[in-house]
Order: structure tokens, then sequence, then C-alpha cells
């Protein structure tokens, strides 16, 4: 990721008048948690090496603005009427989130009018008539518990303009999106045809992915469930793997544009052999390639477990000009493939095998929040029901550096967020499994048997 930020800019609906009814303090000592003035930021870089160029030149250090309650309210809570919508894939933590944006505004605030449009975006748009329902204290009392989302979802964009005169239509001051990337790409749209409108209509944003790739969020809600789930597959496999002579335990893990599942579980776990990311390529039959370190490994410990992102390795499968309604190409399945190709080779040396294969997507999306993740839901919510009572617009509530922060939408929707090779996570993961640094052929780093130099960290053959 580049460490130019874009502009972090927060739009406003409008001057603040209204008083908080929060009750918070302003004064050091006061034993009352303090309102955030606007002017507080959250540092980009933290290490003096990265800020030094900066303070060298003369240039303000790149920042975030701090989220968090404001002392002085755009919205008058007892004439306002807001929304919540989910949109995209299932994920863990929405019925979190969707109870802790309705308890904030409802106990925070005193909002008593808050709707929940059903199937996504559809919900916003007449022709689907889909039914919108009212969202109180009670409605919400257990959802957490349960995974999925009670308002439902669906992929796929909308006219901005259709949704713009819903709420126009039911006197909307905030619609919160709570979705991924396509969802923020969409309330983008909403609230660039709001703005062209010349409206007074707050729209924030909760980022949510369990493939933890949102530009400028440094953990997305869901994830850590994700890869928590995702360690029971990998426990499964490594049974399977070392219960035969020969076995082999694959595990396909979500990952679309980046690994960073597959590389938590993997370090979680600290079972896992080899584990393959969109953000690194490979080589299959070369001689520095997949099946060449895997047979090693097989002759010297017999068994392996292997841990691929269902992004990675696709030049190795038919390319597909197909996309789904959220926009993205359809992938084709790395996982049955190297399944296949895994066979087929140790057929081809006269070895015997016995892989086992194990997909649990739809398990991993569905689950309800662990706890950790239910913790982080809930502050999530509770900062996008300060950003949006405060009239921030335009916006996504997330964290960086450990501290929680707002993102403009055109930001967070500028690219994906994914592993950087030389980083601490990736370095991590080579010595949890010892893989090699590449298994690209002809790569100064890949694996070379006999060449004599250290081409893997130590322990590859040793677990």
């Amino acid at each position: 990721m580049s460490s130019k930020l874009p502009n972090m800019t927060i739009e406003t609906l409008g001057p603040r008048r209204i008083p908080s009814p929060l009750g918070l303090g302003n004064e050091p000592g006061d034993d009352l948690a303090d309102y955030l003035p606007d002017d507080q930021r959250v540092l980009y870089h933290v290490s003096t090496r990265e800020t030094k160029p900066y303070l060298d030149r003369g240039e303000d250090l790149p920042c975030f603005e701090a989220a968090g309650p404001r002392e002085h309210l755009y919205f008058d809570p007892s004439k306002l009427k807001a929304g919540i919508v989910t949109c995209g894939g299932l994920c863990p933590g929405l019925n979190n989130v969707i109870r802790g944006i309705v308890l904030a505004l409802h106990f925070g605030y005193g909002v008593r009018t808050i709707l929940g449009f059903k199937y996504g975006y559809e919900g916003l748009v007449p022709k689907y008539k889909h039914p919108v329902i009212e969202l109180t204290p009670d409605a919400v009392v257990d959802i957490h518990r349960l995974g999925g989302t009670v308002l439902g979802t669906s992929r796929g964009s909308q006219e901005a303009s259709e949704m713009v005169d819903t709420l126009e239509r039911l006197g909307l001051g905030i619609l919160f999106c709570i979705g991924g990337d396509g969802t923020m790409r969409g309330a983008l749209a909403v609230h660039e045809e709001i703005r062209k409108r010349g409206l007074r209509i707050g729209v924030v944003g909760v980022p949510k992915t369990i493939d933890n790739d949102i530009m400028y969020i440094e953990k997305s809600f869901g994830f850590e469930t994700a890869f928590s789930v995702a360690c029971e597959a990998i426990r499964a496999a490594h049974v399977e793997a070392t219960g035969a002579r020969n076995g082999i335990g694959l595990v396909k893990l979500m990952g679309r544009n980046s690994g960073y599942i597959a590389a938590n579980a993997a370090l979680a776990e600290r079972d896992v052999n080899l584990v393959l990311v969109p953000e690194q390529d490979f080589d299959l039959d070369a001689p520095s390639g997949l099946l060449a370190v895997l047979e090693r490994r097989i002759l010297d410990r017999h068994h392996a477990v292997i841990v691929v992102a269902e992004g990675a390795g696709q030049r190795h499968l038919q390319a597909s000009s197909a996309v789904d309604p959220s926009g993205n190409v359809r992938l084709s399945d790395i996982g049955v493939f190297l399944r296949d190709r895994i066979r087929e080779h140790f057929v081809r040396k006269g070895t015997g095998v016995d892989v086992k294969y194990i997909d649990p997507s739809y398990i991993i999306r569905s689950v309800p929040a662990n706890p950790s993740d239910a913790v982080y839901c809930g502050y999530l919510s509770q900062h996008a029901a300060h950003a949006g009572m405060a009239g921030k617009t335009g916006l996504a509530v997330g964290q960086w550096n450990g501290q929680f922060t707002h993102v403009p939408l055109s930001a967070v929707t500028s690219g994906r967020r994914s592993i950087s090779l030389e980083g601490p996570l990736w370095m991590s993961v080579l010595e949890a499994t010892g893989q090699p640094f590449s298994m690209l052929n002809n790569d100064p780093h890949g694996y070379a048997p006999g060449e004599g130099r250290r081409t893997h960290l130590p322990g590859y053959a040793e677990k």
C-alpha cells in the first residue's frame, strides 16, 4: 500500500448546534469520557523511520480523522429518521452491527424511528416491493446470537437516483450501509447523488468482509471469526493427513484478492506446511514449483497440510470473463484443480497419496461472531452512530493502528488491501510453515535441491 494517502477530508452536512445528550466531559480528571474535537487525528505511520522524511521536509504527517462522539450534533434526535441496510455476502457480525447501531441511536441519542431495509439495496428500490421494517430495541434484542443478517441481503447495484428518491420520500436523515467493497461503492454512489441534489442526508458505511481487504482499514469485522472457524478445517485436514501414509490435507479458504484468512489461520494453527495466497505466484511442474516442493515434503515426512486462498494460482486455470452480480470476476475453483493435479502428479511418480479436500467457505460466512469480533462490532456501530449524529457523511468507520477512524468512502473504494510479501505477516507465515520463499522457476529465492543454499526457513522438513 502506498504511503501517500488520498484526500482524507470528511464531509459534513452543516454546522452542529444541538448539544449532545450523551453527557460526556471535556476536562482532564473529571472521571468522564471526553467528546472528541474535529481536529483530533490518528497517524497513518507510527514508526520513526516512516515519519522522519515528512518531518524533515516540514510536511504534515499522513493521518485520519479520529472517530468518536462530538459535543454538538447536526441532527435533532427527536425529529430524526435513520435507516440501516446490509448488502453483499454474509459475514459474522452483521446482526451485531445492526443491533449496536439501533441501541446507540435509541438509548444514547434518543432517536425513536429507525428503519431496516430488506435484502440489501433492493430494499431501497420500489419495484422489488420488499417490506421496510421498524427496528426497535425489542426487535433486535437477541439477533446478535444469530448468524447472517435479520435484514437479509442481496448482491448487485441499483440506481442511486431511485434509492435517494426513497430516502427523500421517507424523510430519512441518515443511511447506515453495512457491507463490503461493493456495498461501499453503492454507498458512495448514493452519497454523490445526495450531494448533487443538495440534500441534507448523511451516509455512513460500516465495512465488512471476511477477506479483510478493505483499503485503509486494518481489520474488518467478521475477519477474526472467519479465520477462527477456518482453524477447525485446518485441524481436520491435519488429522486426516497424519492418519494416512502420505496423507495430504488440502483446505481452500476465502480470499479473492488477499490471503489474510489463509495466512492468519495458518499462523493460529501452526500445522500448515504450505500457504498459497493471491499475492504470491507459484509454478506447478517446474523444478522449483509447488508439486516438487510437495513431493519432497511427502518423501521426508509422509504427510502435508496445504491451505490455499480461493484467488491464488488463477493463471493455472481457464480464465473466465463471467462476473457475479457484484461485478467480481467469477473465479475458477483452485481447490478442486489442485486436488486433481496433486493426485495426477503422484500417480505419474508411482507414489501413492491420500488427498483429503476440505472447503468450509459457507460454514465460515454463516456463523455468529465470536466474542472478540462481537466487541469490535459494538465499537464500530457506536462510532457509526456518533458520526451520523454529528452530520458526518460520505465516510466509513474503521480502525488504524488500534484507533478508530473516519475514512472517506472515496478512499475506502480506491482499491483492495493485500498482504505485503516483504512485511512481517508473510515473514511469520514463512517461519511457521518453513515453505520456500518462492515456488517460481528460475527465481533466485526458489527451491532448487542440491544447490547448497538455504531456500526455505528452518523447520520445513522437521514438522
